[in-house]
């Protein structure tokens, strides 16, 4: 009996014992397990517990986290490539997409850029492939799909005889879309701006009607009497672009008497007036600077215009422009109806003209004529990347930029057809320093930017478009306006600061009457690029326009007038 109570006490104490030791481990289990798991099996777990073992506990949220980036790698990744031509083809194959495929209102595409902010980067790239061989801008009954139909011709626009002639020696017979939209509007007399993508032909689209009408007057009995007056004045803002419009408009005059002149800063007053003390052109292309004081000497007199033209209106409406645009507005009696562009007191036409919607045009224009009675032609591409360029951004190293420029440049000689290549660089000195580079390299060729005296740019654009050199080092100041057909490739060396430049640089390529298979290669160094790369690759995939793009005439906000208590 005493060897029982014995036996009895010892394996109670060895019970309490176990029970000690086991209170003492610690059983961590998740939030899951406690929430669904019965009390009982919640008190099993603690009591029974392997020796040993620590069992972290999860928190709700993070097990929240980890279930959805499970779920997230599971799902199968969204296939953007479908029969048909790359859109966008990409260094990884898993970005391209095709343009077949169409992003979906509220999906986010993938970029091929979205880490090229890092380091590791370096020596990515991606393409936008073009889509069409034809611009945009051609009139839609020339495209071969179309049904049979007589084509639009000059005829059809009422433009006269012998300015057809003129067109057709020159190979132009049938007017673009632009063209076909502008020219009736401006010769009912509406005031009318003007935006359409670069290389549209804009420029005859205003000086068809501006040459006819002031032969019409020519003519007449009413201005035979009158002494020779200034009927219409272009305003540009580089003496490049001048040159430019002016031999357009010399060609198109030459059979009818008219007289066109230009006038550009750079070459002091004494110039200016020398060029006036002549009879008046019946046409003047002119610069901001060179028409102000021209105004200012009383040299000239604009309050007898038939036409005032506004070209690359982006940039006379910048900022930089503004206050001199205004001098020369506030000298001008612009029409505000179409009715007042007839008779001996007949007012001015304002011609508003740019490849980008001007964003300053509605407070400096609303202070001469009525905004609401200007009639506002934009095409369909306007802000849109251009669908017959190609476009590849590579993203390297500033030190590598210039071996990758060359090799550019050796792939175009080689390639058949040739034909010329616009660098852009941001600054002068680069220009200048590049140019160094490449003459160590023996690659001929010419430079255009703004810190060279009028003498030595005269010329040098007008040498280029003739073939004199193939390749043209240059800033911004010949991304506007100029008419560059013979290029083929445009090397962005350094990336533009904003969409604007970069729509205007690229539009240097692709132009009605240039060579096909044309070319933009973007140098992509500096993480400030990027975001302005990335953005454009994101309109690329989604088909819209750049954003932050001025597409309408804002009205002035009506300036708060402080009272005095």
């Amino acid at each position: 009996m005493l060897s029982v109570k014995v036996a009895y006490l010892a394996s109670a104490a060895s019970r309490a014992i176990s029970n000690r030791v086991n209170s003492r481990r610690f059983v961590i289990v998740s939030a899951y397990s406690r929430l669904h798991c019965p009390v009982s099996q919640t008190r099993f777990y603690q009591s029974v517990a392997a020796p040993e073992e620590t069992v972290i506990r999860i928190p709700r949220y993070m097990q929240k986290q980890v279930e959805n980036v499970k779920q997230t790698r599971g799902k199968n990744k969204i296939n953007t490539v479908r029969p048909g031509k790359l859109l966008i083809q990409s260094k990884n194959p898993d970005l391209n997409q095709t343009s077949a495929y169409t992003l979906g209102r509220f999906e986010q595409p993938v970029l091929s850029s979205k880490g090229w902010k890092h380091n590791k980067s370096f020596g990515d790239y991606f393409t936008i492939n073009n889509m069409r061989t034809v611009a945009p801008f051609v009139a839609e009954n020339q495209n071969e799909e179309v049904e049979k139909e007589a084509p639009v011709t000059f005829n059809n626009l009422q433009i006269c005889k012998e300015l057809v002639e003129t067109l057709e020696k020159i190979g132009i017979t049938n007017p673009t879309t632009v063209q076909l939209q502008t020219i009736p509007k401006v010769m009912k007399g509406h005031n009318v701006l003007c935006a359409a993508e670069t290389g549209s032909g804009k420029t005859l689209s205003y000086l068809l009607p501006i040459v006819q009408r002031l032969m019409a007057d020519k003519e007449s009995e009413m201005y035979a009497r009158g002494t020779r007056k200034i009927g219409a004045v272009v305003l540009v803002p580089s003496r490049e672009l001048a040159e430019q419009v002016a031999a357009v408009s010399r060609g198109l005059c030459a059979r009818l008497g008219l007289r066109t002149m230009t006038v550009g800063g750079g070459r002091g007053v004494g110039h200016i007036k020398e060029v006036f003390k002549k009879d008046h052109p019946d046409i003047l292309v002119a610069t901001p600077g060179a028409l102000v004081k021209a105004l200012r000497r009383r040299c000239i007199d604009l309050s007898d215009l038939s036409f005032f033209v506004v070209d690359e209106a982006d940039t006379m409406f910048d900022p930089s422009f503004s206050d001199m645009m205004e001098s020369i507005l506030v000298n001008t009696n612009i029409s505000r109806h179409p009715k007042e562009t007839k008779g001996l007191d007949h007012k001015a036409q304002l011609l508003v003209v740019g490849a980008t919607f001007p964003g300053g045009v509605g407070e400096v224009l609303s202070q001469v004529t009525d905004l609401g009675s200007m009639v506002v032609i934009k095409s369909k591409m306007l802000h849109f990347l251009m669908p017959h360029v190609k476009q590849k951004f590579l993203k390297l190293k500033g030190a590598d930029k210039i071996l990758e420029l060359n090799l550019a440049l050796k792939q175009l000689q080689q390639e058949e057809g040739g034909g010329a290549a616009l660098v852009f660089c941001n600054k002068s000195v680069t220009v200048n320093w590049l140019g160094y580079s490449l003459d160590e390299m023996g690659v001929q060729h010419a430079r255009l930017q703004g810190d060279m005296p009028a003498a030595v740019r005269a010329g040098i654009f007008h040498s280029f478009q003739k073939g004199s050199a193939d390749v043209l080092i240059c800033t911004d100041i010949a991304s506007r306006g100029l008419d560059t057909s013979r290029v083929r490739l445009v090397v962005n060396y350094d990336s533009p600061e904003s969409h604007t430049d970069y729509i205007h640089r690229a539009g240097r390529v692709g132009r009605a009457g240039g060579m096909e298979g044309g070319e933009v290669l973007t140098f992509v160094t500096h993480p400030w690029d990027v975001e302005l790369v990335q953005k454009i690759e994101t309109a690329a995939r989604r088909r819209t326009s750049l954003p932050g793009m001025e597409s309408e005439i804002r009205e002035p906000k009506p300036k708060e007038v402080e009272t005095e208590e």
